[in-house]
């Protein structure tokens, strides 16, 4: 029956995402997305890219992001097969308003970085001293801003944050270590409450020396360090300390790591996707639950209802 619901809001209404589908339909997002899968009358055409994601909850800690949940709603567009130019029409217009999405946030991050240091007494020895970098979904162009959860406060956010490394020389001095801590906390308090904005920062402050350690890749924190660094793009502060960063993630053949890893993720990715359409239980009772949903989307769901 589900089926044919989709078939009927197809025609109706023509392509649309996966998350629209999802409100048309008001069906549970996990059947929703395995009758499209099953069906031989829906076509799917996935915009965007997939990339790595390091996860304490799966074997190995490689898996793709998106996730399967977020890619079908947000990145997604569902068709009939007699509607192949509506469909290729809404694929390149959702792909722009990804990139477009995308360098808003890198925008907002580069002002708000700008916005940070300008407002510092130590200024200069900021712009000297330290680099920072920006990570996460913008890098990649896959922004979204989907409403979600903002894990310490509870509030909603509007999609991807704005993830930011920031790489002290290993001569900062503590007392500025202190200054520049609590102006980006202001400011993270600020975007996270301000209704214009809603945006929430995750940032980190660590000297060189920190990261010359974490080039070792042997433990869990240390190949999350290393797989944001070397996706990291600079925004401001020392070119530098940047470039030492690269030169130590190319020293340590970081880069060929994450390639591994991320080949096995994509390995993983692909059973998971093949078990899970199949499946006639609850994902939650699957190996593969957590790549269908991470555990904040869990969340997300049971705050809008919608958790199976």
């Amino acid at each position: 029956m589900i089926e044919e619901d989709i078939i009927s809001a197809l025609q109706e209404a023509g392509p649309m995402t996966g998350g629209q589908l999802l409100g048309r339909t008001e069906e549970e997002v996990f059947q929703l997305w395995q009758s499209c899968r099953r069906s031989d009358r829906v076509v799917e055409r996935i915009v965007g890219r997939r990339f790595l994601r390091l996860d304490r909850t799966i074997k190995g800690y490689a898996r793709l992001s998106p996730s399967i949940r977020r890619e079908f709603q947000t990145y997604t567009v569902l068709g009939l097969r007699r509607q192949a130019v509506e469909i290729e029409e809404l694929s390149r217009q959702l792909a722009g308003q990804i990139i477009k999405i995308s360098r808003a946030k890198l925008d907002l991050a580069g002002q708000v970085v700008k916005n940070i240091i300008s407002s510092l007494k130590i200024r200069d020895m900021v712009r000297k001293k330290t680099c920072f970098i920006l990570a996460g979904d913008i890098t990649y162009e896959m922004a979204h801003t989907e409403p979600r959860l903002e894990k310490s406060t509870g509030r909603l956010v509007l999609g991807s944050d704005l993830d930011l490394v920031v790489v002290t020389a290993d001569t900062f001095p503590s007392g500025a270590l202190k200054v520049l801590d609590d102006a980006i906390h202001t400011r993270k308090y600020y975007l996270l409450t301000d209704p214009a904005y809603r945006e929430e920062i995750d940032y980190i402050i660590k000297p060189l020396s920190r990261i010359e350690e974490q080039m070792r890749f042997d433990k869990f924190e240390a190949m999350v360090a290393c797989k944001i660094l070397r996706e990291g793009v600079f925004l401001s502060g020392s070119e530098a300390i940047f470039l030492e960063v690269n030169k130590l993630l190319a020293k340590h053949r970081i880069p060929e790591r994450l390639d591994h890893l991320e080949e096995r993720a994509r390995e993983y990715r692909l059973k998971a996707e093949n078990c899970l359409r199949d499946l006639k239980t609850a994902p939650i009772e699957s190996e593969f639950s957590n790549l269908f949903f991470t555990k904040e989307e869990r969340l997300e769901e049971a705050f809008n209802g919608r958790i199976y």
